[in-house]
């Protein structure tokens, strides 16, 4: 039979993170432009997460991006109201 989760015990898995002195060429590039797209001086972690696969990390800030910094018919300000209050309904934790 198949192992349930949480039968081995309480172990999870993990992903190294990224960091910001780690990072190099594409990956660089790509934590820049979050930053400052973003306006912080942080890149934060889901994006760390991604930074091992830099073709996956570049497509989704490409995505992220197209959806939340680049003009549409929502102001950036509603964008961002909407994004937490759905994670906050959701239960996330992040």
């Amino acid at each position: 039979m198949g192992t349930n989760i949480g039968e081995q015990g309480d172990s999870m898995a993990s992903v190294r993170l990224i960091s910001e002195q780690e990072a190099e060429g594409k990956v660089r590039e790509i934590y820049d432009e979050i930053m400052s797209s973003l306006g912080i001086d942080f890149v934060p972690n889901m994006y760390k997460a991604m930074a091992a696969k830099p073709g996956f990390l570049e497509a989704n800030w490409k995505k992220v991006k197209a959806v939340m910094v680049e003009p549409g018919k929502l102001d950036r300000l509603t964008k961002e109201i909407i994004a937490v209050s759905v994670s906050a309904v959701m239960g996330c934790e992040y």
